[in-house]
């Protein structure tokens, strides 16, 4: 003997009635979100999270009534929602005024740069967190999660690699051009 099936479609809307729905709906609720707000893009956005909504809401959700209106007014005022956001966000951004102009980066920085993406991640970041963060090998152990031992050879490995990759720059430790890399 099988349970008795829940009504489809009254109050309680189960999982294949909701299918259903969303199948028959979601491109017509597109299109009509679309021609309101003007960006597909973010008609689909909309829609994708009033349903997510409704899907929420689905034991209290009536397919008999008008569930295409409740999404498709949850959808407008997402909509809604969002462009208010921007246009505060625009307004806070008009108000600070111009981003100070940044200089370019030095040379050496550049070079510097370049040469540590080229080694290893482990030994880039015991390299970067002692000589740039001006961290000790025992807090770089700390913040790495690793024995002090394994910084000591990460650092001593990184130096030699960057050293190798550095040879005639303006950088290279055996001609030492540049006196001292800036931090920062």
């Amino acid at each position: 003997m099988r349970p008795p099936e829940e009504p489809r479609g009254g109050r309680g809307a189960d999982e294949h009635a909701f299918d259903a729905f969303y199948a028959a709906s979601v491109g017509r609720l597109i299109g009509q979100l679309y021609a309101m707000t003007g960006d597909f893009a973010e008609a689909q956005d909309v829609v994708q999270e009033a349903f997510v909504r409704a899907w929420e809401h689905r034991d209290e959700l009536d397919l008999n009534a008008a569930p295409e209106a409740w999404v498709r007014t949850v959808a407008w005022r997402l909509a809604v929602s969002r462009w208010r956001r921007v246009r505060t966000a625009l307004t806070f951004a008009r108000r600070q005024g111009p981003p100070a102009a940044v200089p370019p980066p030095e040379p050496h920085h550049v070079l510097l740069v370049q040469a540590l993406r080229q080694i290893p991640e482990a030994q880039r970041r015991a390299v970067v967190l002692h000589h740039l963060c001006d961290l000790t090998v025992e807090q770089v152990a700390a913040e790495a999660d690793c024995p002090v031992g394994t910084v000591k050879a990460r650092l001593s490995r990184g130096r030699a690699a960057l050293a190798r990759l550095l040879a005639d720059t303006e950088l290279d430790p055996r001609t030492a051009r540049v006196s001292e890399v800036r931090h920062g």
